[in-house]
């Protein structure tokens, strides 16, 4: 069986973007490889097209094209015709995409076509309580209509995206993100710099960080050394027109608060490990995610989090077991959470042991492969 993936981003240093999705895609394009099964990734809007090996994956980049009138149509339709090209050279069974503004909406593969909900528009702007563009919600659904079969990351992300779309139950198949746990060792998880919090993620409304200035400044009252470190590209706020929202940020936080902050912007994914084996606690309060690679990869680092308790979250974390889940609306507890874990080592550790523990049963990539596996199987057994 070869496996075509189709995205926007995937972590190599010829790509223009990398995030979360991206490193989700490499696990799995990675692991799968690693099995015997060919896979072919396919990244769009790039600066150039090439092809290029990586760790046993085939990467086509397809660069980024601009026509006179629609573009986003003729676009859409080289992809597809690429694809297909590769499709039948290459003798690829089963291609799968994500839904991110529908991006293989007016596409026709002649393989079956899986999508998974690693977030769509639609999804973010329900969590987020916002309006999406008609065009937008438009081009997803008619993505989505057209996939034969669908895979969420998280049981909750799938039911909502099943209850925005209209999509069938039966079609949905829940299988997490995972880790290549061997990248993943802290040999010392009793080191760390104490009372310092680490976040990791874009910089934005929709992840709580306007709430994380709010309750770091509640920790600096308790706790005046303690620190507060900020991993990420910063972004404008759709709400008030502000280009920064670390700007925003700066505003609401304390002169004592501000002092201790520490904002790196966006580094190599590389280091990102050591950042957060020093962290005391990480602190992930978002009000949209699908899963949160971020929070998994510092769980699997033997991490104490204080993770948002809505949906998605609750299928990562046992709260008081593994980490703890609080609404980041609830300031006062989300930061007395943070400093009982800053008071005492032994819960720290404990709690870090726990989360390492809850990893390696849920989230190790081997695993979950063969899942991916057996699902890819299923949907060409049914439609080839």
């Amino acid at each position: 069986m070869h496996i075509g993936l189709i995205t926007s981003e995937y972590p190599h240093s010829k790509v223009t973007q990398a995030a979360g999705i991206a490193t989700s895609i490499k696990n799995l394009a990675v692991t799968l490889a690693k099995k015997g099964m060919p896979v072919t990734v396919f990244v769009y809007h790039q600066k150039e097209d090439l092809i290029i090996e990586d760790e046993g994956v085939t990467i086509h980049l397809i660069k980024k094209k601009n026509y006179k009138l629609f573009t986003w149509y003729f676009y859409r339709k080289h992809i597809q015709n690429y694809v297909n090209a590769i499709v039948i050279e290459n003798q690829i069974d089963l291609i799968e995409a994500p839904d991110w503004t529908g991006i293989t909406a007016f596409m026709s593969f002649k393989v079956p076509l899986v999508i998974r909900f690693h977030g769509s528009d639609a999804y973010f702007c329900k969590l987020d309580n916002r309006k999406q563009k008609i065009k937008n919600f438009l081009f997803e659904k008619l993505a989505l209509k057209k996939a034969n079969a669908f895979i969420a990351p998280t049981t909750y992300a799938g039911i909502e995206t099943r209850k925005i779309f209209g999509l069938s139950k039966e079609k949905i198949k829940t299988i997490h993100y995972g880790l290549q746990l061997e990248h993943f060792v802290n040999i010392a998880p009793e080191e760390y710099e104490e009372k310092t919090i680490l976040y990791i993620g874009t910089i934005i409304r929709k992840k709580g960080v306007l709430e994380l200035a709010e309750i770091f400044n509640k920790i600096v009252e308790k706790e005046p050394h303690a620190k507060l470190k900020l991993i990420g590209g910063d972004s404008s706020d759709i709400k008030t027109g502000t280009v920064s929202t670390f700007a925003l940020m700066q505003s609401v936080f304390s002169e004592k608060a501000k002092v201790n902050v520490n904002y790196l912007g966006k580094i190599p994914y590389s280091e990102i490990q050591n950042h957060i084996k020093d962290a005391n606690v990480c602190a992930f309060p978002s009000f949209a995610e699908t899963l949160g690679m971020v929070t998994i990869e510092s769980m699997a680092l033997n991490k104490p989090v204080v993770n948002t308790n809505i949906g998605w979250a609750q299928e990562l974390i046992d709260d008081g077991i593994n980490g703890y889940l609080v609404h980041p609306s609830n300031i006062e507890e989300y930061s007395k959470k943070i400093l009982q874990l800053f008071n005492n080592k032994a819960l720290c550790i404990k709690i870090g042991d726990e989360a390492r523990k809850k990893i390696e049963t849920t989230f190790d990539i081997e695993k979950l492969a063969l899942k991916n596996i057996d699902y890819y199987q299923s949907v060409l057994n049914i439609y080839s």
